[in-house]
């Protein structure tokens, strides 16, 4: 009977005394943390733009630019706290501090729920704020609460994926190994898109039923729950220390290939005598890619430039060839990592078909569905795909491709980019359709007049987005995890963030120059609070378009890649050839 790789990892082997922690018993903990802490966040996120445009009065377009804001620091801030993580503090303490913080940004919003946002004075009608004035503190109270978060997120996001694959992996290039970490981030994703659909369907419902207090308490129990369960598991976890050296050592390639710019390089056919190899190492030779930086690890006078233990006199002219390899790693990553900034327009821009879903029949049977609570039909697909994917489809993929993934990363990417066009297209065909059928029936100058068409009609453009977010997001963070040198895990699965977070920024932008562009002396613009009045399906055309000219680029970039994996084959290598010099001076 075949097993699956998550199955194998259980299977004890023999392991040296370091490795005695870790396992497949630490996993309960981590994925319940990442359950509750996922929970509480997207049960605030998935409504938000209903708390800012009903409670604040917020027109849709200024509520969107403030969510993509929002969103847009939630994702940079995690890059922060990779390097806080990887090179300074460890996983561990990051992800209990993310976790504390993130708590006191949810509690601060809560408070802003319990807090009037108007003062009491007379002629103030809460139901039409117009003649009201806001407390001076709503809005301060508001921001600070939606800081914390992102601080919060910032040290959660990028070091819980990471810590959880640290658990579990061998480090190694076999096949093995990458199915059982494919497993891991698979099933990891597929148990936390069971978490979103709760946060989806009951946390929304609470805000929508029972209120705005009701409804923020429950994710504050839930972030208390995540945190305390996340300790709980503390004396079992592998803890990785910090490893500034990585870090480091990439900047010292980088002066020490511009102080070494004019130096000639060896030739092809040059031994790997001639580049500094670490003391202990097999001695090799740098790749042919991105020769420039070969520079930095020639040896041109050995007895000048190396110390009496084979360790270089000045480390910021003179670096070895695995930091060389390191420094390629990275960089050779970045075009790859920047196909992703147009995919986090998309899924940043989460409002507008809330606010779309709010304009139509939302009654099934005799239940009225959240505006918010379509989204739903995006996570379970997602979630669907996952899983199938693991369990059915993988094994008879992999005998097709020869791939241990069944496709290779970079071609699920693809065709998560692909996928990502198509559901701009059907989205802007849906709000055409929207669109025409509120105007037939007389509701164009009637933004709140709800049209005889089922919100349904929007399920199709949530499940393309969910299934691209299946194949290109986790293929994204699986590629980063695995082109990255592992002590700088954490900042490489933190770039799926950085690019959502460059994505919302230019989501903001977008929606801030069209709405000024199209509008104005007297025209309703694209992106106008009436919706009836607006051109909303010209915006998913226009990001269906930029969609079509990032493909095009994410095939080049992916033609110019080369082949994947080598980062971790020549850091085995280097590490078994220590371990084997060890081994010689103990038995010496």
């Amino acid at each position: 009977m075949e097993v699956s790789a998550m199955e194998e990892a259980a299977v004890p082997a023999p392991v040296p005394a370091a490795r005695r922690k870790g396992g497949l018993r630490t996993i309960p903990f981590i994925i319940s943390n990442e359950i509750f802490e996922k929970v509480a966040t997207y049960g605030l996120q998935a409504n938000m733009v209903v708390y800012l445009t009903k409670r604040y009065n917020m027109t849709p377009a200024t509520s969107a630019m403030v969510l993509y804001l929002w969103s847009a620091l939630t994702n940079f801030l995690p890059i922060g706290g990779g390097v806080l993580s990887d090179v300074f503090f460890g996983r561990f303490p990051v992800i209990a501090l993310g976790c504390v913080v993130s708590l006191s940004g949810m509690c601060l919003l809560l408070v802003t729920a319990i807090l009037p946002v108007y003062k009491k004075t007379p002629g103030c009608d809460p139901a039409n704020p117009r003649a009201c004035t806001m407390l001076t503190c709503q809005l301060p109270l508001l921001f600070t609460s939606f800081l914390l978060m992102s601080l919060g997120a910032g040290g959660i996001r990028p070091c819980a994926l990471a810590f959880g694959a640290d658990q579990l992996d061998k480090r190694d290039n076999s096949t093995k190994n990458v199915r059982r970490l494919q497993t891991f981030f698979n099933w990891y994703y597929t148990v936390l898109g069971i978490s979103l659909v709760v946060a989806v369907l009951v946390i929304v419902y609470i805000q929508d039923h029972m209120g705005w207090v009701v409804g923020f308490s429950v994710p504050v129990v839930l972030m208390l729950a995540a945190l305390m369960l996340f300790l709980a598991g503390s004396p079992l976890y592998l803890k990785a220390e910090a490893d500034r050296s990585v870090l480091v050592g990439i900047v010292q390639v980088l002066v020490a290939s511009y102080k070494n710019r004019r130096e000639l390089l060896p030739p092809e056919t040059a031994e790997a005598s001639c580049f500094h190899n670490k003391a202990g190492s097999r001695p090799r030779v740098p790749t042919k890619k991105m020769v420039s930086m070969n520079r930095a690890c020639v040896l041109r006078n050995p007895s000048k430039e190396l110390n009496s233990d084979g360790s270089a006199c000045d480390p910021w002219r003179l670096c070895t060839v695995q930091q060389v390899e390191d420094a390629k790693a990275v960089i050779r990553v970045l075009p790859i990592w920047s196909t992703g900034i147009i995919p986090g327009v998309i899924v940043a821009q989460v409002m507008f078909p809330v606010l779309q879903a709010g304009t139509m029949d939302r009654q099934m049977g005799k239940a009225n569905i959240p505006a918010a609570s379509y989204s739903v039909f995006g996570i379970v697909t997602l979630t669907v795909w996952v899983a199938l994917y693991d369990r059915v489809l993988v094994r008879p993929l992999s005998r097709l491709t020869g791939h241990a993934r069944g496709l290779s990363l970079r071609q699920r990417m693809g065709a998560g980019l692909a996928i990502f066009t198509v559901a701009m297209v059907v989205a802007a065909r849906t709000e055409a359709l929207r669109r025409a059928a509120a105007i037939a029936e007389g509701f164009q100058d009637h933004k709140d007049a709800v049209v005889h068409m089922s919100a349904m009609r929007l399920v199709p453009q949530h499940c393309l987005i969910g299934l691209a977010d299946a194949l290109n997001l986790i293929g994204q963070i699986e590629f980063y995890y695995s082109e990255f040198p592992k002590t700088m895990s954490s900042i490489g699965v933190s770039l799926l963030a950085l690019g959502i977070g460059f994505g919302a920024v230019l989501g903001s932008a977008i929606v801030g120059i069209m709405n000024s562009a199209t509008g104005g002396d007297g025209r309703d613009s694209w992106l106008s609070s009436n919706f009836n009045r607006g051109r909303y399906d010209y915006y998913y055309l226009v990001l269906a378009a930029l969609s079509v000219a990032n493909l095009v680029y994410f095939i080049w970039c992916s033609w110019a890649y080369g082949e994947e994996g080598q980062i971790r084959v020549m850091a085995l290598a280097a590490e078994e050839a220590e371990e084997e010099e060890t081994k010689q001076e103990q038995h010496k």
